[in-house]
């Protein structure tokens, strides 16, 4: 079954969010994955801790975990965080 992988983040640093971003796609790819959207949040009901948001879709759940953990992505996670500050969660 597919599953995807919601990503809640807010901006820190516009550049570093770019180099990040370059090379985090290319690991999504390598694992069958693709993303569905990502843009700004438009609250509909309640309250947003996070005003962007990304969709990405893996085949399943063994996919997703396996693109998380790989050393590729792993290894970009320093530069994740100086650009976004950001949660993950897998469903």
């Amino acid at each position: 079954m597919t599953c995807l992988v919601i990503v809640e983040s807010n901006l820190i640093d516009l550049e570093e969010l770019a180099k990040y971003s370059e090379q985090a796609v290319k690991t999504v790819a390598a694992f069958d994955g693709h993303f569905i959207t990502k843009g700004d949040v438009e609250v509909l009901h309640g309250d947003a801790a996070f005003g962007k948001k990304a969709v990405i879709q893996f085949p399943n759940k063994d996919a997703a975990r396996n693109w998380y953990e790989s050393e590729e992505y792993q290894a970009l996670i320093p530069q994740r965080e100086k650009g976004m500050k950001s949660q993950f969660h897998l469903v």
